[in-house]
Order: structure tokens, then sequence, then C-alpha cells
């Protein structure tokens, strides 16, 4: 008999945790300079200087224009498809990967809505480069997420960005990260709404 291996992947995650909540018990805390290259991180930093950017980051500069409004278009399409703000769609994107479809992170998430390879193979994205399957599997994704969580766009974005495993045991966002994460993409999701 075959084992599932899908509880090995929970059973290895929860003593990753595990072993992660021990060694800060244990271990004093060391200041940790972030990455200088994670676009989060930069949008972060800026926001800490300017308390409210007069205007969100345009897509113009990282996307040539036709090809942001053939990437709207499929926006506002899987938007009423998975039943998900365009607005929020778009954060998404802007925070994963600045509009880069070719985007790969340090951990190996690819494409415009920094998909790792595992979730992609499991929403039926073949190609994670490709902008549109990218697209499709990252909403299919959030809209699932958001379903998880009864419609709480915060829990969901954390559950994007560190996985569900881990947004459940920590009860909410599990990372410094990941709340950093969720509230750049909130805050630019509310300006585009104020568009």
């Amino acid at each position: 008999m075959r084992p599932d291996m899908t509880s090995i992947d929970k059973v290895l995650d929860r003593i990753e945790e595990i072993s992660r909540k021990c060694s800060l018990q244990f271990e004093p805390r060391r200041p940790v300079d972030p990455p200088k290259n994670r676009f989060v991180e930069l949008l972060n930093a800026a926001q800490e200087k300017t308390a409210a950017p007069k205007t969100p980051l345009p897509l113009e500069k990282t996307a040539g224009q036709g090809a942001v409004d053939d990437l709207r278009k499929h926006i506002s399409r899987l938007a009423g498809e998975y039943n998900i703000d365009e607005e929020l769609i778009r954060a998404v994107i802007q925070v994963e990967s600045g509009w880069k479809a070719d985007a790969v992170s340090s951990k190996g998430a690819k494409g415009l809505m920094q998909l790792m390879p595992r979730t992609a193979a499991m929403l039926g994205v073949e190609d994670a480069f490709d902008p549109v399957q990218n697209m499709e599997g990252g909403v299919k994704y959030l809209a699932q997420l958001t379903d998880k969580y009864q419609g709480d766009v915060e829990m969901a974005l954390a559950a994007y960005n560190a996985g569900p495993s881990r947004v459940d045991a920590a009860g909410g966002s599990p990372y410094p990260g990941t709340s950093r994460y969720v509230k750049n993409v909130m805050a630019l999701y509310h300006r585009y709404r104020e568009e």
C-alpha cells in the first residue's frame, strides 16, 4: 500500500513550524537585513518614507502599454469568472512580480502572480511563464483561499503569500514579511479602487 504523500507534506510543514518556534524561543533575536532585491521590501521601504504616496506604481513602467491592455482584458474576464475584484488582482500582480511575466523569486515562484511549481501543477498551470495561464491559476487560487477564509481578503492574501497550512497554524500572518505583504497589497488595492 502506497503512503498518502499529502499527509507527509503536512507533517513536514508542521515539523518545520515547530522547529522554527523552538529556535525562536531559545535563540536570541538577531537583526536580519531584508533582501534588497525583493519588490515587497522595496515597496515597504518606499511607503515608510512617504506616508501616502500620491499615485500607484504605473503598470506602463514595467510592461508595454499594449501588453498591459491585453492583460487587463484577461484580468477583467477572470475577475468576473472567479468573483474577485479586478483591483485586487492588479494589486497582487504588482506586489508579486511588478508585472514581469518572467519573474522568478529566490524560492522558485514564477510569473506574474508568482506561483510555486507545486501550486501551479495543482491548479493545472502547465507554463507558469505564460501570463494568461499564470493569471488564470493565480486568480483561481486566490478565489479558493477567499472561499476558505469566508471572504476575509487579508487572511486569503496571507495564505497566498505564506501558504494556508502556515496561516492556519499561526491563526493569521505567520511572518513579519507576510504582514508587510498583506499591508502592501491592501494599500494598492484601495488606491486602485479609488482611481
